[in-house]
């Protein structure tokens, strides 16, 4: 997965929150939250990796 992947599922996960908040459903909502925690560790795990990879030469 790459970096904007995982920026693109922050992203999806953010417009299905905001269409929970919208029409009332919390699972939407919760759903769309997940969504965008999962996305921003996946940019969290490459940033760590690209500083590893720099650091160490590999």
């Amino acid at each position: 997965m790459t970096k904007g992947t995982a920026k693109a599922k922050q992203v999806k996960g953010k417009m299905k929150e905001t269409l929970g908040k919208a029409i009332g459903d919390k699972s939407t909502q919760k759903h769309g939250l997940g969504e965008q925690l999962r996305g921003k560790a996946q940019e969290i795990a490459h940033k760590t990796a690209d500083q590893y990879r720099k650091r160490t030469g590999h």
